[in-house]
C-alpha cells in the first residue's frame, strides 16, 4: 500500500497507555507530527470529561482511538458517538479504532463511531501478551501465580508491537478506510501454556489458577473494585474465553506482510529486558 502524506498530524488518545505509547513512538519515527493525549500530558485528553476533546482534535488531521475502560463497557457507545461528532467538527478526516476481538458489545460502539461519517478503520485485536508485563496480570507473574476465569480455553496472544504497527500503517497508508483488521498472534495457548511459556524465560514458578466468574468478581472487590465494575468485567472475560475467539487470523500478515509475533518471543524478550525481575 502506498503512504499517505497528507496526514501530518495525529492525536493519539490514552498516548501513555500499552498501545498508545507504542503507536505514538511509531508515528514520530515516520516524521508524523504526534499529539500525545492523556489525562494529565501536555495535550490532556481525558475520556471521562468531554470538554477535553475538542481542544485535543482540533488541527489533528487523524486520530488514533483506544477508548478506556473498554469499547465493551457500558456507556461506550454514546462516548463514540459524541466524539465521533466532536472529531467531525474538529476537521478531523480519519478515525483508526481499537476494538475487542469477538465483543458483540464492541461491535455497537464501533457503529456509533462510524455514524460520524468520518473515513473509519477498525483494529479488533485479541489478548495482548503485554498484560502479562505491563498490566494487569504482572503482578500474578511475580507473585507465582496468575488467577483468571478462563480455564482450559485457548487465546491467540497479539503482540502489541504488532498491533502498533498495524494502527500506524492504517493511519499512514492508503487502502485502508472502511476495513475491520481483526489481529491475533500465530498460536493458540492457554493460561497455563501461558504460564510455562513465562516460567521458561524468566526461570520463576509460575502457574495459572482457574476461577470461576464469581470468584474472579470477588478478587477485584478485594482489591478495590466496585460491585459493578467487579461483576462487569468478570462477565467480560468469561464471555470472551468461552471458546468462540479460539481461532487464528491472518490480519497481521494481510496488514504487514509478515507472521505476527509469537509469544514465546516476547516473553524471552520481556524477560531479557527484566520486565520480571524483583
Amino acid at each position: 500500500m502506498t503512504q499517505n502524506l497528507k496526514q501530518e498530524t495525529v492525536l493519539v488518545t490514552a498516548a501513555t497507555g500499552k498501545t498508545g505509547r507504542r503507536v505514538a513512538e511509531r508515528l514520530a519515527a515516520h516524521g508524523v507530527t504526534v499529539r500525545a493525549g492523556s489525562r494529565k500530558g501536555s495535550v490532556v485528553f481525558d475520556w471521562e470529561d468531554e470538554s477535553t476533546w475538542g481542544p485535543a482534535l482540533r488541527g489533528a488531521d487523524a486520530a488514533y482511538v483506544a477508548y478506556y475502560p473498554d469499547l465493551a463497557a457500558p456507556g461506550a457507545p454514546e462516548s463514540m458517538r459524541s466524539f465521533g461528532r466532536v472529531a467531525a467538527e474538529s476537521g478531523v478526516g480519519r478515525l483508526v479504532l481499537l476494538s475487542g476481538r469477538g465483543e458483540p458489545e464492541a461491535v455497537v460502539a464501533e457503529g456509533a463511531l462510524r455514524e460520524s461519517g468520518l473515513d473509519l478503520t477498525v483494529v479488533r485485536a485479541s489478548f495482548f501478551a503485554q498484560n502479562f508485563s505491563e498490566g494487569a496480570m504482572y503482578e500474578g507473574v511475580l507473585t507465582g501465580e496468575i488467577p483468571f476465569p478462563a480455564g482450559e480455553t485457548a487465546e491467540p496472544f497479539i503482540d502489541a508491537d504488532d498491533l502498533a504497527d498495524v494502527v500506524v500503517a492504517a493511519l499512514t497508508e492508503d487502502g485502508h478506510v472502511g476495513l475491520v483488521h481483526e489481529l491475533t498472534g500465530p498460536r493458540l495457548l492457554t493460561f497455563g501454556d501461558v504460564a510455562a511459556e513465562i516460567g521458561r524465560a524468566s526461570g520463576r514458578e509460575v502457574r495459572y489458577v482457574p476461577l470461576s466468574g464469581e470468584e474472579y468478581a470477588e478478587m477485584l472487590q478485594q482489591y478495590g473494585f466496585p460491585g459493578p465494575d467487579s461483576e462487569w468485567l468478570s462477565a467480560l472475560f468469561t464471555m470472551l474465553l468461552d471458546g468462540h475467539n479460539a481461532a487464528l487470523t491472518n490480519g497481521v500478515r494481510d496488514v504487514l506482510g509478515r507472521a505476527p509475533r509469537d509469544f514465546a518471543d516476547f516473553a524471552q524478550d520481556a524477560a531479557g529486558t527484566g520486565a520480571w525481575r524483583d
